[in-house]
């Protein structure tokens, strides 16, 4: 989890970009795959962006953690859609064909597992490309990129600050963690859920003091150097424009472009093959 809010120093196409393209063209890929329902298209988001992620070098262990909270999160997402609206598929393609028979509307119909589906891509499509896009990016570029695209540098900067000590305060988790339980507290999975929150709480109150202390640090550190009295500011991690950061944000541009042309040749944000 530490490693994905570092700037990884590998060699490929996807870190030579600047922080500014890569947030451009991440942004516009998650749009148009928010736009859409077109299970095709959603296929070819989805091949594109694990392609993307091996031309990256970027190991699956060092993204661990953020992939098995995705994955948690898309289980649950799916399960509270089917629970609540189990037949939203059918009202959304106009028809009902019935795979498994069980009580009631609770029976599972190929419209709503196309629909469930879909659901899956738009997750697929999306996190790996996020997931690019802050492994390959330095803090302090990432807060260029985003004054670069207008955003107020006070606004970027604190962006920043936030990325470049999430590393830290989960170093100072685990450390104090360690020291609650050399106390007696218990935080394995041997105890039950109760016991585990109760202790959780022993690490809780620290980390928020500690947390503390470091912002009021940094920030006599910025007043200090009248951080926000100028109203522009230069970026020590900005870099020019190349021919391949252009042709990454015309690439963002197109990919919504074809959201909108399947929009029109579908009638709609749904492709239906029933």
């Amino acid at each position: 989890m530490i490693q994905l809010f570092n700037y990884i120093d590998r060699v490929s196409p996807i870190h030579r970009l600047t922080g500014a393209a890569k947030l451009a063209c991440m942004l516009c890929w998650v749009l148009a795959a928010m736009i859409t329902f077109d299970t095709r298209y959603l296929i070819l988001l989805t091949v594109c962006a694990l392609v993307l992620f091996r031309v990256s070098k970027i190991r699956v262990r060092e993204v661990k953690v953020i992939l098995i909270f995705s994955l948690v999160f898309l289980f649950l997402n799916n399960l509270l859609i089917y629970l609540f609206s189990p037949e939203h598929g059918v009202s959304l393609y106009g028809s009902r064909t019935v795979l498994i028979d069980l009580i009631g509307r609770y029976s599972v119909t190929a419209q709503q597992l196309l629909y469930h589906a879909n659901v899956i891509l738009k997750y697929t499509a999306t996190i790996p490309v996020v997931i690019l896009f802050v492994s390959t990016t330095q803090p302090s570029e990432f807060a260029a990129s985003l004054n670069k695209l207008g955003v107020s540098y006070r606004i970027s900067y604190s962006v920043s600050l936030a990325l470049r000590y999430i590393p830290d305060v989960m170093d100072e988790f685990h450390s104090i963690s360690l020291a609650q339980q050399a106390r007696g507290v218990e935080l394995s999975g041997k105890e039950n859920i109760i016991k585990r929150l109760k202790g959780a709480t022993a690490i809780l109150m620290p980390l928020i003091l500690s947390s503390m202390d470091r912002i009021e640090v940094v920030s006599n550190a910025m007043e200090l150097r009248c951080f926000g009295k100028e109203p522009k500011r230069t970026w020590y991690r900005e870099r020019k424009f190349t021919g391949l950061d252009y042709g990454t944000m015309i690439l963002g541009f197109g990919l919504i472009g074809i959201s909108f042309v399947l929009q029109a040749v579908n009638g709609g944000r749904y492709w239906n093959p029933f």
